[in-house]
């Protein structure tokens, strides 16, 4: 029996929506998927804060440590000023952690395994950073790219790796969260595929098979760390991004 690693990563139509320019635009299981994370995640935070516990419960208290987490994080990296970004980085780091932990259930979809909305998360971060950083910085957004304290010979050289750097940007802060989640979902798979193969032949096959459950194991403990800490990446890179958005000087 074989078992395609790539196959949970196909995105498949599940009810067309529209037509346009001679394109179907149809809803699919990537976009189920978010729906469920975005009603997840509205469900934790709503119930979670309705009681308004003194001595708060198991979910209040997920929901607190949560909100302190993200806040501690851009006060850490973007200064007090930054809490105004506040909801922005909260919605961003829920999203992310919760696609990635709901992606670990068997024959669910992992959504942040697709490049196509991971680029659209760091693209959103990408502009929001330039949008407010030209409204309250005007022109003086562009010290952002010129160093202080830089010799005038090399300072051309420098702006030019700046603005390179500043332009991969998106590429970076998206290929980082879908290539981490992409390897760890083939990896399971292909140890969970031996599992199966091996487990054919017999009593030999399922002593030969404990090895690649024990992976499987580990892996997946490994993955529910890799979840927290990919979605962690994310938001703080983007406090960074806006910090930069704040005070553009070096």
């Amino acid at each position: 029996m074989q078992v395609d690693p790539i196959h949970q990563f196909q995105i498949h139509d599940m009810m067309p929506m529209m037509s346009m320019g001679g394109h179907e635009i149809a809803f699919t299981n990537s976009a189920l998927f978010m729906l469920i994370i975005v009603f997840a995640v509205s469900a934790l935070m709503i119930g979670a804060s309705a009681p308004r516990a003194v001595i708060p419960g198991r979910l209040q208290s997920v929901a607190e440590i949560s909100y302190e987490f993200v806040a501690n994080t851009i006060r850490s990296s973007a200064g007090t000023e930054g809490m105004k970004f506040f909801p922005f980085v909260f919605t961003l780091f829920m999203f992310v952690l919760f696609a990635n932990l709901i992606g670990l259930i068997p024959y669910s979809f992992t959504v942040t395994s697709q490049l196509i909305v991971t680029a659209a998360l760091a693209l959103t971060v990408f502009f929001v950073v330039i949008g407010y950083g030209f409204w309250k910085n005007g022109l003086h957004f562009f010290n952002l790219f010129v160093p202080k304290g830089v010799p005038k010979a090399i300072l051309p050289a420098i702006v030019i790796i700046e603005v390179l750097s500043f332009i991969s940007r998106p590429v970076s802060h998206s290929v980082r969260l879908f290539a981490n989640m992409l390897a760890g979902h083939i990896t399971l798979q292909v140890f969970a595929a031996f599992i199966i193969m091996l487990a054919g032949f017999g009593v030999v096959g399922w002593l030969g098979a404990a090895l690649p459950f024990a992976m499987v194991v580990m892996l997946t403990a490994l993955e529910l760390l890799v979840a927290f800490l990919q979605a962690y990446v994310f938001a703080i890179l983007t406090c960074i991004y806006l910090n930069d958005a704040i005070h553009p000087g070096h």
